[in-house]
């Protein structure tokens, strides 16, 4: 399942992306109401954080980026700024190091590769300290760095300055990171001296770093009332090079980080992890509220749409934000986002919504065999998941048996959702051309009591991509003849009728 990612793939997402835009951008047009309870440590909505703007579509940190990710998020959107110094002390937003990571100046022979050490390791490559602003500006610009995403929209964007990212796009608030502080000292740059230098002019409202000792070395130089510091989490057995120690021992001393920090960023995974072998959602931890015992905000990172993530979201990021936002037991202070306008609509609109929210349109529900995206196709199990999702028109293909028994399935062929073509029947496999191409294994060929005892699997219709949906259930399900269908919807009143498809 955790293959690469096609580029076929994100231009799909992509796809649906924009679709959602125009759907939800009225609706996440106006601030989330402070009224509504919030299990945040102030009390007030989540924030959005926008990495580098729209980074999940445009180049990261380029002008489109950072223009979409403020007008399709709420009025409070964050944007981030990961910050690197040029050799003229200029503070440029690009989100690695290594700017060929995310720039095409390896493609210019005006430019050289070189060698330096960055937190002890020996790295090869591009550095913003070898240029001023001005011979980045010439011939160098933001491309997109994840290449299993559209490479070929927003093309032509150059580096963006801080005070650049703030003219262009008037944020409510502005969010910098900082990394790689010992490497800049040693090309006689001083973070420490920018951060001073543009909070003269820019309103910054949080500025992390993985590095306790740069955040300490800062505390005296922010004013607390404008600028939050937050302590930047990397992974559990990353090291933070400025006290040797591990984030995973960090970890164990919230109390000791609150001494220099008001909050901490985290991975998600540090919230709610995932087993890497089944894929499923393991029992969140107590971090959020370990953290807001002792004071701190907790903000989550790693929120990307074009990425695989547990079964237990059916593939829905929307899904997946509420279950940090609002799980009955916590709730972050804010989610590190690519795609901040699913970030903005999971706050605004889909948060605290409930079951028995009124409508807001009255669009008619069908559903597609079921809940069949979570469960078999047809079955027991997703059938009531649709009801339980609030479907209004609940769907039943007919098929027939060999003894004249009609029941709901999505298919005449039993291959597609069973394990049909392993079972004792297999050898009834033929080739009917006026039905479909290719050989199947047909309803009609066999009795009802033979096609109830056959396993029943989920239907992946993306599975060429390496997609695969919640295996959890397969063989767990039953499926229904159609008066058993009848006569389950009978007993379900928010139903509106049900449709019975012949074909």
């Amino acid at each position: 399942m955790w293959k690469p990612r096609s580029l076929l793939r994100s231009l799909f997402l992509l796809h649906f992306l924009l679709l959602l835009l125009y759907s939800v951008l009225p609706l996440v047009s106006a601030q989330v109401s402070n009224a509504t309870t919030w299990n945040t440590l102030s009390g007030n909505p989540p924030l959005v954080i926008a990495r580098g703007g729209f980074s999940g579509i445009f180049p990261d940190s380029s002008e489109k980026a950072y223009i979409f990710g403020v007008t399709a998020s709420l009025k409070n959107v964050i944007v981030w700024c990961d910050v690197q110094l040029t050799k003229d002390s200029q503070g440029i937003c690009v989100p690695n190091v290594k700017l060929e990571n995310a720039t095409d100046i390896a493609q210019n022979n005006k430019y050289k590769s070189k060698s330096y050490q960055v937190n002890g390791v020996q790295t090869d490559g591009y550095f913003s300290v070898d240029y001023t602003l001005k011979d980045l500006r010439s011939n160098v610009f933001l491309v997109q760095g994840d290449h299993s995403r559209a490479t070929t929209i927003g093309k032509g964007f150059e580096i963006l300055t801080v005070k650049d990212v703030v003219n262009t796009t008037s944020p409510q608030g502005l969010w910098l990171n900082i990394q790689h502080d010992a490497f800049y000292t040693q090309h006689n740059l001083s973070m420490k001296n920018f951060i001073r230098s543009v909070s003269t002019t820019v309103n910054v409202s949080y500025i992390s770093s993985p590095e306790a000792s740069f955040l300490r070395s800062i505390k005296t130089d922010i004013n607390p009332k404008i600028t939050k510091l937050v302590f930047r989490f990397l992974g559990k057995e990353e090291v933070d090079p400025s006290i040797k120690q591990t984030y995973g021992s960090l970890l164990q001393n919230l109390t000791s980080i609150k001494t220099f920090a008001s909050g901490i960023l985290v991975p998600k995974d540090y919230i709610w992890p995932v087993d890497p072998t089944s894929h499923y959602l393991q029992p969140h931890t107590s971090l959020v509220s370990d953290a807001h015992k002792v004071g701190l905000e907790v903000f989550a990172s790693t929120f990307q749409n074009d990425i695989p993530i547990s079964y237990n979201y059916s593939y829905d990021p929307v899904s997946e934000h509420l279950s940090f936002i609002e799980n009955g037991n916590f709730s972050v202070d804010g989610v590190l986002s690519d795609f901040p306008l699913t970030s903005s609509a999971a706050i605004d609109c889909f948060a605290h919504m409930g079951l028995n929210a009124p409508k807001k349109v009255n669009t008619l529900v069908i559903s597609k065999y079921g809940a069949s995206g979570d469960y078999p196709p047809c079955t027991d199990l997703a059938y009531k998941k649709a009801i339980l999702d609030g479907v209004d028109i609940l769907d039943c293909p007919v098929q027939m048996s060999k003894d004249g028994i009609p029941f709901c399935f999505n298919s005449i062929d039993l291959i597609k959702s069973t394990n049909v073509a392993k079972s004792s029947v297999s050898n009834l496999s033929k080739s009917i051309p006026e039905i479909q191409a290719g050989d199947g294994i047909f309803a009609f060929d066999l009795a009802w009591n033979d096609i109830k005892r056959l396993s029943l699997s989920m239907l992946n219709p993306f599975s060429d991509y390496n997609l695969y949906r919640n295996p959890k259930f397969n063989e767990k399900v039953s499926l229904l003849t159609l008066s058993e269908f009848l006569n389950f919807t009978q007993g379900h009143t928010s139903l509106l009728g049900v449709v019975i498809i012949i074909e």
